[in-house]
């Protein structure tokens, strides 16, 4: 049975359409008339942009701004100076178009795929949709249209970019498979806001299935079953039955408190990338932001972003979320983030290196910059900073001493920011955990991120196939690591989050409900499941779940016990 990764919820049936693009295949070839090939180029990227521009009004017209803003954020990169002026570059030195864009695409995809966090890879995706469509418009090759398929189908691609899913009717695709993507590409995100069922990363799929072909697609599973049975397919209708039902009940839980069975109430808010993912933490009910990567901001840009342009960027996310909260993670960068336009230099072991807040002590003007945007953008909201991968407590001090330096600065220049604006760290390496209780002392707030925590204190990079196994935020040290770190906020009457994707577990839910954490952070789709499940849990009745757990020896023992009771 060919499995992959359930993007978007839900059972869907019907009868394969097997997407297979026009090649672009083109022969390379050296050009003498280089002002003419040039032409000819930004010809291909006007005309790439002014039909992207006609599927942006599409999907925002069919599903909203937010989503249209996939869409537009292509055009902005197929216009980037650095695309553009590395292309110019390579067809003076005498290569054609194709050759030469293709060649800087590839340059930038690589950048973003070798990156862990699954965000930054997902603008290697955006980057091969940008140059599949310029490279459409050179070779005057059509894009297929998904928009006459029939009812009841199940379209099936070895990869289904956002232009691409612009064109889809809703009504009548039941389910989407692809090859490749994963639960946080744009495509993904899309398929939730349509609701079709969804399964991304199936290997070798388009070689499994023919046209026609009746299939079943579990997008909760990441299942698939082709040409089922009667037994098969009269399970598959209950399932979609029970999902809708299920569904039905979340909604109960919008507008709601997030709070246990038992009266405590948490703080449930959202992680996002960019200002405009703040529209769609209202839409999931979510109740703020506890983490808003600022790297993004830096992303495919020549140059570092200006004060005023991540101003901004800041005022916008604290005005949409009209005074709930905003917190800002400084500028994490390095490791599996690697921003070209800050020219970082290449290091051994960049996990172990120069990246974070290290990196940002060391560069006190780009650091200043960035503060100093935060600070006045907390005129505007209900605004936090966070500080990355703290270790010791001269990080937090020095990172302290700065923002109160700025402040008095912006005070004298008299302008206005918020005079109590709070300054929180992410809890994400071991030794952090290991001086929690000195680290509680000069925070205002904890942030746990549990996938850096896991690897970190695991030492296991989970990109890596052979540690793998060892990457999970159920192996005991990791438990007793978030255990202690949330113990110690509480001890020292601070908040503490958890922004990880352990935050949306519901096996880890119970135990975090025990330990005493007071805001989730998760991602928009989860808010309405996690608020549901915490609703189901007392303290204690979660402190007895955790009382077993903590008592056992291995990972595997805990999944078990959880599994068999939850």
């Amino acid at each position: 049975m060919p499995k992959g990764t359930g993007v978007s919820s839900g059972i869907g049936i019907g009868r394969v359409y097997r997407m297979e693009e026009h090649t672009l295949a083109y022969t390379p070839r050296q050009v003498t008339d280089t002002e003419a090939e040039t032409k000819r180029f930004y010809d291909a990227v006007r005309q790439f942009c002014s039909d992207t521009q006609v599927q942006a009004n599409k999907m925002q017209q069919n599903m909203g701004d937010s989503e249209a803003d996939i869409l537009r954020g292509h055009i902005t990169l197929a216009k980037d100076p650095l695309l553009w002026g590395e292309t110019e570059k390579r067809i003076h030195d005498g290569e054609c178009a194709e050759a030469a864009f293709e060649y800087v695409c590839r340059q930038l995809i690589q950048v973003f795929s070798a990156a862990e966090d699954d965000m930054t890879k997902q603008r290697a995706a955006d980057v091969k949709d940008v140059q599949s469509g310029v490279l459409r418009a050179l070779l005057g090759v059509q894009a297929v249209s998904l928009s006459e398929l029939p009812t009841d189908t199940v379209i099936c691609a070895k990869e289904l970019p956002p232009s691409m899913m612009a064109e889809i009717r809703k009504e009548h695709i039941v389910g989407i498979i692809t090859e490749t993507g994963s639960d946080t590409s744009h495509s993904a995100i899309l398929a939730k806001v349509m609701e079709i069922p969804a399964v991304m990363g199936v290997p070798h799929m388009m070689t499994a299935v023919q046209n026609g072909e009746q299939v079943i697609v579990d997008g909760s599973t990441g299942e698939i079953i082709l040409s089922p049975d009667k037994t098969q397919l009269a399970n598959s209708r209950n399932k979609r039955e029970l999902f809708l039902q299920e569904q039905r009940e979340l909604e109960k839980f919008r507008g709601k408190l997030t709070a246990s069975a038992d009266g405590m109430v948490y703080a449930l808010v959202c992680n996002i990338g960019k200002p405009e993912d703040a529209v769609k933490v209202l839409e999931a009910d979510g109740e703020g932001v506890g983490l808003f990567r600022t790297e993004f901001l830096f992303m495919d840009k020549t140059v570092a972003p200006t004060e005023e342009e991540q101003l901004e960027a800041y005022r916008k996310a604290a005005v949409t979320l009209d005074c709930r909260p905003l917190i800002i993670r400084t500028l994490d960068i390095g490791g599996d983030k690697n921003i070209p336009c800050l020219a970082m230099e290449k290091e051994e072991n960049p996990f172990l290196g120069f990246r974070a807040i290290r990196y940002c002590l060391k560069h006190r003007e780009l650091f200043r910059t960035q503060l100093r945007a935060i600070l006045r953008a907390s005129a505007f909201g209900n605004v936090s900073i966070m500080f990355p991968l703290i270790t010791c407590v001269e990080e937090v001090r020095e990172g302290k001493a700065l923002v109160k330096e700025l402040m008095a600065e912006l005070e004298s220049q008299h302008i206005p920011f918020d005079q109590h604006i709070k300054v929180g760290i992410m809890m994400e390496t071991a030794a952090a955990g290991m001086i929690a209780d000195l680290l509680a002392e000069e925070a205002d707030f904890f942030s746990i991120g549990t996938n850096d925590l896991t690897g970190y204190t695991m030492a296991a990079d989970r990109g890596n196939s052979n540690v793998a196994y060892l990457y999970s935020a159920f192996q005991p040290s990791v438990l007793r690591m978030i255990q202690t770190i949330i113990k110690a906020a509480n001890e020292h009457h601070i908040p503490v989050g958890m922004c990880g994707e352990a935050a949306a577990d519901p096996m880890m839910i119970p135990l975090l409900v025990s330990f005493g954490l007071t805001e989730f952070s998760v991602s928009a789709p989860s808010v309405l499941r996690v608020r549901k499940c915490i609703a189901r849990w007392t303290k204690q009745q979660a402190d007895t779940i955790t009382a077993a757990v903590m008592s056992l020896s291995t990972q595997q023992e805990i999944k078990d016990f959880l599994n068999s009771r939850l």
